[in-house]
């Protein structure tokens, strides 16, 4: 029989975001890269995070606003396959995500076959960050079953601030679910929900997956 441990509740929290202009714009990859290495970790994470949130049941040609752009207004698309193609999951934390985007800019830059790209008047990156504001959904799951249900419940932003959020949190390598299903001692279902790529689907879809993964971990 599985040991039961006492653990706080899964308390389901949510955000709500204001987007702000930091300022900061960019005309070519040189500028990009500068601005890229002095705005905060906050902008980072909107122009690599952002889009997953709001496009809730298509996909578009890429989640990383910076890759959006370059193919964009830059009409460099070697350049925004490089910065698309960036494993956003193997990154840690949002200051191994600005490092990988920045060398991806530095080495395009450096190439020998580099030819500087201006975009037209109007078509500047922004960037952005967002405000964010935490709060309780008034969810609660006290053990595998109730997450389980709960999950079905959820809204896509607060799979977003427990997936995407967490895990480039300090010294918090995993998201949210996870961390709390191991603690109750959910070490099967914690693993399969850790092996889930948010990054290759919508969230609407990564919710169905941790729904059938609950389900079937229930089931046995």
């Amino acid at each position: 029989m599985k040991e039961e441990r006492q653990v706080e509740p899964f308390v389901f929290c949510t955000e709500v975001r204001l987007v702000v202009l930091t300022g900061r714009k960019a005309s070519n990859a040189e500028q990009l890269l500068q601005n890229l290495s002095e705005v905060s970790g906050a902008s980072v994470f909107y122009h690599t995070h952002y889009l997953y949130l709001v496009h809730h049941y298509e996909e578009p040609a890429s989640y990383n606003d910076f890759a959006n752009w370059v193919s964009q207004a830059l009409q460099d698309q070697r350049l925004a396959e490089r910065l698309a193609a960036i494993d956003l999951l193997a990154m840690k934390s949002l200051r191994e995500m600005r490092e990988s985007l920045a060398a991806v800019l530095w080495r395009h830059i450096n190439d020998d076959g580099y030819r500087e790209r201006y975009c037209p008047p109007g078509d500047e990156f922004h960037f952005c960050e967002a405000k964010s504001f935490v709060m309780t959904t008034g969810l609660v799951a006290r053990n595998a079953q109730e997450f389980v249900q709960a999950i079905g419940l959820v809204t896509p932003s607060c799979l977003h601030f427990h997936i995407f959020e967490a895990r480039l949190r300090p010294d918090h390598p995993t998201n949210d679910f996870s961390q709390w299903l191991r603690s109750s001692g959910e070490d099967r279902l914690a693993n399969r929900i850790d092996r889930l790529n948010p990054y290759t689907m919508t969230l609407r879809e990564l919710q169905q997956e941790i729904i059938k993964l609950g389900r079937s971990y229930l089931r046995r």
